[in-house]
């Protein structure tokens, strides 16, 4: 009965208006982006941060909820159309998806991806409204010993699940923990790593590092591609697949839902693991008797990934709504959305502020509906969009970028770090870094910081405190364990497999 009476909170704040035309507008700015090869979901909403300032907390939040799942069925369409994924965790869409239009199936293949899409949006979220309040008292139970330890697992788990080197992985991380120290010490007020620049005293923004690293750099590398897109222009025909094609679907949904559930809750994981584990597992289900093959048109291929991908982003909301820990990077840039509206991410949200985490959860049903309807009828206008020259797209939304960064504090030298941090980002794509792990790094060194520190004077300095109480030993052994285990040569091979296909 709780939690009717939660959910009937929640649903009366995201029915109201203002929050109804916000999720409109996350969702349909996520769809956009999903559409738009380049431009993921992270370079969007680090570059609408600023727009945040001016919103309400409720509505700033689902906004930014809106564009994260509304690209993840948004990526759908172009990997369909045009054989490019427009998100990342959309890569396994194409090479099933793709063939599926050329041989005059692309409705279906839309169709599929969206109801599938809409499944999984739906039964995730109800899982987050399930499991959210007994996770949110188990930490209430923590303390900074807990905490401490949860994060070392987090971090642990974002460098054994990111792309790439596993090596530029953890440099990543250390250099984001290294730039979450820029600042004043809030415990003796002496000034670190500010190098005598006033601007630096409070730490380096996050809206800077957030939208030169992730927005401004991908603008930069996508401009030196070759725009060759060659848009599906033949008729995309009925929406709704045939009844063969949806006796092999249903079941690819379910599993791809149910395996999305549970891998984006994992720090690092999220969406793209849980598409590429879904596609494994329809190829292992459908066996050599395939029909058609894997790789060549098969329906399972676009209704499995599809449906884990969207499951994976909204259970991705579970630590970060509970425990305030980012299991990737778009969760923290919606705890870094919380804290610029003077949120503190944890447990105590739920308390503190019930219409807020509640209106959150109930708007991710709302928006999943939204996108039903937003995806399915506007295919054609969808297709246009794709035909937008990136050299007349990607200069205006660099001059709207700066504009916002200044509005924050209307001072330059946002702007002048944030065009550093560009370039910083740059630097790391053109030398193959994953930037994921810095976010991570630079939203949990502080609060790592904090916990550490605490839990040292409260057991007078004896560091064997995160050894002798038994939850943080526990999370610090299940990271020890996601070490070994990555450090497995059949892992290890399987792991660099598993990133060579989504590269």
């Amino acid at each position: 009965m709780e939690l009717l009476s939660n959910l009937a909170l929640g649903f009366a704040t995201a029915l109201s208006l203002q929050n109804l035309f916000y999720a409109f507008i996350g969702v349909l700015i996520g769809t956009l982006i999903g559409v738009l090869p380049g431009i993921g979901p992270i370079a969007t909403l680090a570059m609408l941060l600023p727009t945040t300032y001016a919103l309400e907390p409720t509505s700033a939040l689902i906004m930014l909820a809106g564009i994260y799942y509304g690209a993840q069925y948004g990526g759908s369409t172009t990997a369909i159309l045009v054989n490019l994924p427009g998100e990342s965790s959309s890569v396994v869409t194409c090479l099933d998806g793709y063939q599926m239009a050329r041989r005059g199936r692309a409705g279906a293949a839309l169709g599929v991806a969206a109801i599938g899409s809409f499944f999984a949006g739906t039964f995730a979220t109800l899982l987050v409204a399930a499991f959210a309040p007994p996770l949110t008292e188990l930490a209430f139970k923590f303390g900074p010993a807990e905490y401490f330890s949860l994060m070392v697992l987090g971090l642990i788990g974002a460098v054994v699940l990111a792309s790439g080197s596993l090596i530029k992985a953890i440099a990543m991380i250390v250099l984001g923990l290294l730039l979450g120290l820029v600042g004043t010490d809030v415990n003796s007020g002496v000034a670190r790593f500010t190098f005598d620049v006033p601007e630096l005293s409070d730490g380096i923004g996050f809206v800077a590092v957030a939208m030169g690293v992730f927005g401004f750099a991908e603008i930069i590398a996508n401009l030196e591609k070759k725009d060759k897109r060659e848009v599906f222009t033949s008729k995309v025909g009925s929406l709704l697949p045939n009844w063969s094609e949806a006796k092999q679907a249903a079941p690819a949904v379910a599993r791809g839902t149910l395996l999305g559930s549970v891998l984006g809750i994992l720090p690092g994981g999220g969406a793209l693991l849980a598409a590429f584990a879904a596609y494994t597992v329809e190829k292992k289900v459908a066996g050599a008797s395939a029909d058609p093959p894997f790789g060549k048109g098969n329906i399972r291929g676009v209704a499995g990934p599809e449906s884990a991908n969207n499951a994976g982003a909204q259970t991705s909301f579970i630590p970060m709504l509970t425990l305030g820990i980012p299991p990737n990077a778009v969760m923290a840039l919606m705890i870094g959305a919380m804290t610029i509206h003077n949120i503190q991410p944890g447990p105590q949200v739920m308390t503190s502020n019930p219409s807020l985490f509640w209106g959150l959860i109930a708007s991710m049903w709302i928006g999943n509906l939204m996108l039903v309807i937003l995806n399915l009828p506007l295919i054609g206008l969808w297709i246009q969009l794709l035909k937008v020259p990136y050299r007349l797209l990607y200069p205006a939304i660099l001059v709207f970028c700066c504009i916002g960064v200044y509005s924050i504090n209307n001072n330059t030298f946002d702007v002048y770090m944030t065009v550093i941090f560009a370039v910083i980002g740059y630097l790391f794509y053109k030398l193959r870094c994953e930037p994921a792990p810095l976010l991570l790094g630079f939203i949990l060194g502080p609060m790592m910081e904090e916990n550490l520190r605490r839990a040292m004077l409260l057991s007078r300095g004896d560091p064997t405190v995160f050894f002798t109480r038994p939850l943080s030993l526990t999370l610090l052994l299940m990271a020890a364990a996601l070490v070994v285990i990555v450090a497995l040569p059949a892992i290890k091979k399987t792991r660099e497999v598993a990133f060579q296909e989504a590269d």
